[in-house]
């Protein structure tokens, strides 16, 4: 690959690659057709909506992943005879914010050598720390040739690396033959166990006796409180709607210092583009609307591709946002994880991914689950110690949730426990 500097600064520039691929480096999603895209998405195994292109979309032109945030996109296409064969999005950050793969460590030892590890690359969508589909690819070997690309492209800009996060398995293996290191991060996910839980009360049953009567507690008290909560789904969420869970979100934010990652115009273009993938729950005390809570699904992911698909759709929800105006007792394990779990069970969802870290979750039935990322730092002897501690640290991984695996809420099932208290 010739001249790759002004091939990532110039949009529609081309070169040839071997076997006739030719690569397509864009600054915008807007230039980046959007049917190819998404039709080549719904190929891979682990599609999510993360990944449509109106949702990256909607990041960048609303400034929320750009280069003032320290997110720089740039759209990787190969195309062969004009058939569209991979492509990913790779963005060039200048720090580490949003991401949830944590490498603050690694720029610190940089510092203290002098060295700058920004800027550095990143494969993975902002601010989402959900597992799914990164390279889109017809093949492996289009896969595996779009990561050379990648790695070409970092040494010729001179960035610290390459960072691949929340990586499926297929991607995974396509960054490892070229060399990357593996990374285990660990989340906290509830299964809906085949054929799927008739009701809470059945869900409940399933668990030990006294993390189901923590529950029953944790909900009572909310309801005690006289709090209800209404869900609503896609276009039935208005804008009112729409803006007072902005309001709760934002809130909960700066009381934490922090301003929120996302703007209201950014779920104004959700509401607009992709309203099926949207669900919203609203806490009411006394007629008030006093929290809420935001549910991503992949509804749209699952209406496109069909169920004659080669790879079941299966049916996902992932627990995202939320925010609350007044403080009631366990109001948050109700808004974040029962009001949802009561949902997906009535809607048939099996799994509920509950983000990042957290582990509290185990407690209310969201069991540990390994999750995934790739590395490549471009310095030879920080590239052998992250390798190094990397295996170390995933031998603690292991280990831990081995730990969490011994405190599982379904494990104390043989001791003649009936699921009534």
């Amino acid at each position: 690959m010739t001249e790759k500097t002004a091939l990532l600064q110039k949009n529609d520039e081309m070169d040839t690659l071997s076997n006739d691929y030719v690569i397509r480096v864009l600054d915008s999603p807007d230039a980046v057709n959007a049917d190819d895209w998404n039709q080549l998405l719904l190929a891979q195994a682990e599609p999510t909506p993360f990944m449509r292109l109106e949702f990256l979309r909607a990041l960048h032109e609303t400034h929320c992943a750009c280069p003032a945030t320290g997110w720089s996109p740039k759209f990787f296409l190969l195309t062969q005879q004009g058939k569209l064969q991979a492509a990913c999005v790779l963005y060039i950050k200048t720090n580490s914010e949003g991401e949830f793969v944590f490498d603050w460590g690694w720029a610190r030892a940089y510092q203290q050598h002098g060295l700058s590890y920004y800027p550095k690359a990143v494969c993975g969508v902002p601010f989402i720390p959900v597992t799914g589909s990164r390279l889109l690819a017809t093949s492996a070997p289009a896969r595996q040739l779009l990561v050379q690309v990648l790695l070409q492209a970092c040494s010729q800009l001179g960035l610290s690396g390459l960072h691949g996060l929340f990586a499926d398995a297929a991607d995974l293996a396509a960054f490892q033959s070229q060399g990357m290191l593996l990374r285990h991060t660990v989340q906290f996910h509830w299964t809906n166990h085949q054929p799927g839980y008739a009701s809470f009360d059945e869900f409940l049953a399933q668990l030990s006796q006294d993390k189901r009567k923590k529950i029953r507690q944790e909900r009572r008290k909310v309801a005690d409180a006289g709090v209800t909560f209404r869900a609503l789904q896609g276009c039935a969420i208005s804008a009112p709607d729409w803006d007072f869970f902005y309001h709760c979100y934002e809130r909960t934010y700066l009381e934490h210092g922090n301003a929120p990652y996302l703007s209201r115009d950014f779920f104004a273009r959700m509401a607009s583009d992709m309203p099926e993938d949207w669900v919203l729950f609203i806490a009411i005390q006394n007629g008030q609307q006093i929290a809420s809570s935001l549910l991503a699904t992949n509804a749209s992911c699952i209406s496109a591709r069909g169920t004659n698909h080669q790879y079941f759709p299966e049916r996902v929800a992932y627990g995202r946002y939320w925010g609350a105006l007044k403080r009631v007792d366990c109001l948050h394990f109700e808004a974040c994880y029962y009001q949802p779990l009561e949902w997906c069970i009535r809607h048939g969802y099996t799994r509920f991914e509950g983000g990042a870290q957290g582990e509290h979750k185990l407690a209310r039935a969201l069991l540990p689950v390994t999750t995934n990322s790739a590395h490549w730092l471009a310095h030879p002897q920080f590239f052998a110690a992250v390798d190094d501690f990397l295996t170390r640290e995933r031998a603690g991984i292991g280990h831990y949730v081995d730990e969490l695996n011994a405190h599982s809420p379904l494990k104390a099932r043989q001791t003649g426990d009936n699921g009534r208290d």
